[in-house]
């Protein structure tokens, strides 16, 4: 463990042990550059006309866990967490929103995803993309996300930097 209390990826592994250990990890990234903040500081916007915030992306990311694993392998009619139809935008608009409502919604959405995932014989698992309508691989998903999290911890990493000076992986 980092003294940042993430757990780095592992330098060898499986294609699926490696997967999902960065995928834990930027997961974990996102978390870190929240620590510390007030829920006003959470919600401060990147700048006008932007909703983009830290707690925007917290909620954001949580549209995406289920969107991708919950809505693809379990339920293709479960309804999205911040909007009736599915929009990812709703979720940004953090304004009424706090740290306790949108990291418990984060949370439960990743230990759904992590869930499926374990379950899951192969990487090669089927699931349905309502939104594509179309068949998509596990493999397929976890890369999907994990680049999700890649893009928006960059841009957590500008958020974080303009509340409070806090610059670093």
């Amino acid at each position: 463990m980092g003294a940042d209390g993430r757990i780095g990826p592992p330098h060898f592994g499986s294609e699926r042990e490696m997967l999902r250990a960065f995928l834990d990890y930027h997961r974990a990234t996102l978390a870190m550059k929240c620590e510390g903040l007030t829920d006003e500081q959470l919600r401060r916007r990147s700048m006008p006309p932007s909703t983009l915030s830290l707690l925007g992306l917290v909620r954001h990311m949580a549209e995406v866990e289920r969107a991708w694993f919950r809505r693809v392998f379990e339920d293709h009619d479960a309804p999205m967490v911040w909007s009736d139809r599915i929009d990812f935008q709703a979720a940004y608009d953090a304004s009424e929103s706090t740290r306790a409502e949108a990291f418990a919604a984060w949370e439960a959405e990743v230990e759904t995803s992590r869930r499926i995932e374990r379950e899951a014989a192969s990487l090669d698992v089927a699931g349905y993309q309502p939104r594509w309508g179309e068949q998509v691989s596990l493999r397929m998903v976890l890369l999907h996300v994990l680049l999700e999290y890649g893009r928006h911890n960059g841009h957590a990493d500008f958020l974080r930097e303009g509340v409070d000076g806090t610059v670093g992986a």
